[in-house]
């Protein structure tokens, strides 16, 4: 049997016996015991070292990392400690990320997923009119941040206009335009309906539109500087006879354009030729010309009236007279001026001047138109109406209404006397006629 000293130590417990043998005070514990409540983290993960190589991960002194996963963050510390009191060093919990709240897009919205955070899908949109501009989806990342960049809604898509149908018109009688309206439309903008700008390219509604085609556009701005167009035509045409052509040794003029639906023709002859046939003629609406072809033929004097007015009337707007009077055909001034005259036949001609001879005394008197010969009794009538001078060389210019505007008692220069013929109201439409046709005199 043993000693009796260690008899008493033989009959305390195990354990105490033990911390006796190594002399550890009973306060201190166990260094590789549990010693902390297990550390659990929701969406995180615990990396523990115990003290010393010990198996127990909750021991006294153990120190353990914690690592959140992706998409969660760290609230605490990152590394826990386990202490004496039992306790860790510190609490700590695992967060989801969150990105910054999106701004809302004018003209637009956004929707999510799951809100701003972490892995939430959000995909913007626009209202009607407007595109998106950038991304249209974003995502919540691990970096707190969304993976494009906040997108915009814009006015891309143009205003809407229309115009009316193409338009055909016939153009007025006697007239080359003919008067055409319509309702000018009204554009429409897709987006926040306003315009700021209507602009019209061609002539405006109720103008009056000459003959061919005409192009008219309407171009409408948004807000955004968008540009929408429409077009349409507008064509014009003249109902024509056919141009009719003036007669030989006359002259014509027409109104409006000369062959439209309307139009006037008016003939007349030259000095010394009569108009036969219609003097006007009118374009009908079935396009034809109203009337007969006209003609102009040599004018025939009647020398075998009774009375000088009758022989003047013959002349009454047709031709101007020069009555050249002398007492004798030996008179110098006569004879002299005669020559003057025949040598400026063409500009007689062209001034629609009648050279009258009166030469003699009743009865040996003789009235003479170019071949024609008068009565003496007819010649001295003329004298008289016109109040000429029997016994002296004299001249006398009649224009083409009768009047009596110029006398001459000696030589008068045929530039002259066509000068003073120029100054004559009719002269000047004749003037016009006579340059539209070509007429002068070379020499």
């Amino acid at each position: 049997m043993g000693s009796p000293a260690l008899r008493p130590a033989l009959l305390l417990p195990p354990v105490l016996l033990l911390l006796l043998l190594l002399r550890v005070p009973p306060s201190r514990g166990f260094p590789d015991t549990p010693w902390c409540s297990p550390i659990k983290v929701k969406y995180g993960d615990v990396y523990c070292r115990a003290p010393q190589g010990g198996y127990y991960k909750t021991a006294l002194g153990t120190r353990c990392d914690i690592r959140c996963r992706k998409g969660y963050e760290l609230h605490g510390s990152s590394q826990l400690i386990c202490q004496s009191n039992k306790r860790w060093s510190d609490k700590v919990i695992c967060k989801q990320k969150r990105c910054p709240t999106l701004s809302m897009p004018a003209n637009g919205g956004f929707k999510c997923v799951d809100g701003a955070y972490f892995n939430s899908r959000c995909e913007y949109y626009c209202s009607p009119g407007y595109t998106l501009k950038g991304e249209r989806t974003v995502t919540c990342m691990d970096n707190k941040a969304w993976s494009g960049r906040p997108a915009s809604c814009v006015d891309m898509e143009p205003p809407r206009i229309k115009c009316p149908s193409v338009k055909e018109r016939i153009a007025e009688p006697n007239k080359l335009t003919v008067r055409v309206s319509w309702e000018t439309p009204e554009g429409r903008d897709t987006a926040d309906g306003i315009l700021t700008d209507v602009i019209l390219k061609g002539l405006p509604p109720g103008s009056n539109f000459p003959e061919g085609d005409h192009k008219i556009q309407y171009t409408v701005y948004d807000r955004a500087e968008n540009k929408g167009t429409c077009k349409f035509r507008v064509k014009v045409r003249v109902r024509r006879c056919g141009k009719l052509n003036a007669p030989e040794n006359g002259y014509m003029k027409c109104s409006s354009d000369g062959d439209n639906y309307g139009a006037t023709c008016e003939f007349s002859c030259i000095g010394g030729y009569e108009l036969q046939g219609s003097p006007a003629r009118v374009c009908q609406s079935n396009l034809a010309w109203s009337g007969t072809e006209p003609t102009c033929a040599a004018m025939n004097v009647n020398v075998g009236v009774r009375t000088a007015a009758a022989l003047l009337d013959q002349f009454y707007e047709k031709r101007r007279l020069l009555i050249v009077s002398t007492p004798t055909a030996r008179n110098l001034l006569y004879r002299l001026q005669l020559g003057m005259l025949q040598q400026a036949q063409c500009g007689l001609d062209l001034r629609h001047i009648t050279v009258v001879e009166l030469v003699g005394v009743f009865p040996t008197l003789i009235g003479r138109i170019g071949t024609k010969i008068m009565p003496p009794a007819l010649a001295l009538q003329l004298r008289l109406l016109l109040r000429i001078p029997l016994y002296s060389f004299s001249m006398v210019l009649v224009d083409k209404h009768g009047m009596d505007k110029e006398r001459y008692v000696s030589l008068v220069m045929p530039v002259a006397l066509f000068n003073l013929v120029d100054t004559f109201p009719l002269r000047k439409e004749e003037m016009v006629l006579q340059a539209e046709m070509g007429q002068t005199c070379n020499t």
